[in-house]
C-alpha cells in the first residue's frame, strides 16, 4: 500500500468537500477549487474524511494512488490555508512595486518589466527587494512565481536576479587569467 496514498485527508470546519462521480468541488473561506480525478481511484468522503483507494496492485494504480491524494489534500489546504512563494531580488538598482493589480520591477534592463495580476493569484511588495505570491490552488502559486523568477534569474558570478527566498545560488569565480 501507498503510505501516503492510504493516510486520510482530515476537512477542517469551514471546507465543504462535494464529489459529483469523478468531479471533486472543494469550497472554503479562500475560495473554490475543482479537479477531475481519474476514473479508476475510487474516493469517498465520510463525514470529516476524505479516503483513497485503488483498484488494484498493478503500477499505475499505485502510482495514481499517491498522486490523487496529495491533489485532493493539496486542494483542502488550499482553500483553508492558502500558499505563497517568496522571492527576493538582489542586485545593485534592482527593485520592485506594485502599480494598481501589476507587478512593476527594475531588473537591469533598459525597461521596466511588468507582470499583470493572474486571477486566483495575489501578488504583495512588502519591501522594495521582496515579491510574496499566494493564493489557494499550489499549482498555480508555484507556476506564476516561477514565471516571476524567469524574468531575470539569479546568475552565479555576481548573485544578481530573483531568487526563491533561502535559495542557494553557488557561486564561480571570475575569469582566472586576469591581469596577464
Amino acid at each position: 500500500m501507498s503510505r501516503i496514498g492510504r493516510k486520510p485527508i482530515d476537512v477542517p470546519s469551514g471546507v465543504e468537500v462535494k464529489l459529483d462521480g469523478h468531479h471533486i468541488t472543494v469550497k472554503g473561506p479562500k475560495g473554490t477549487l475543482e479537479r477531475d480525478l481519474h476514473p479508476d481511484m475510487v474516493v469517498t468522503v465520510e463525514g470529516s474524511v476524505i479516503n483513497v483507494t485503488r483498484p488494484s496492485e498493478t503500477k499505475q494504480h499505485k502510482a495514481l494512488h499517491g498522486l490523487t491524494r496529495t491533489l485532493i489534500s493539496n486542494m483542502v489546504v488550499g482553500v483553508s490555508e492558502g500558499f505563497k512563494k517568496e522571492l527576493e531580488i538582489q542586485g545593485v538598482g534592482y527593485r520592485c512595486a506594485k502599480q494598481g493589480k501589476d507587478l512593476v520591477m527594475n531588473l537591469g534592463y533598459s525597461h521596466q518589466v511588468i507582470v499583470p495580476e493572474i486571477d486566483g493569484i495575489s501578488i504583495e511588495v512588502p519591501a522594495q527587494n521582496r515579491i510574496v505570491i499566494s493564493g489557494p490552488d499550489k499549482q498555480k502559486v508555484g507556476q506564476f512565481a516561477a514565471e516571476v523568477r524567469e524574468k531575470r534569474p539569479p546568475e552565479p558570478y555576481k548573485g544578481k536576479g530573483i531568487r526563491y527566498l533561502g535559495e542557494y545560488v553557488q557561486r564561480k569565480e571570475g575569469k582566472a587569467g586576469k591581469g596577464k
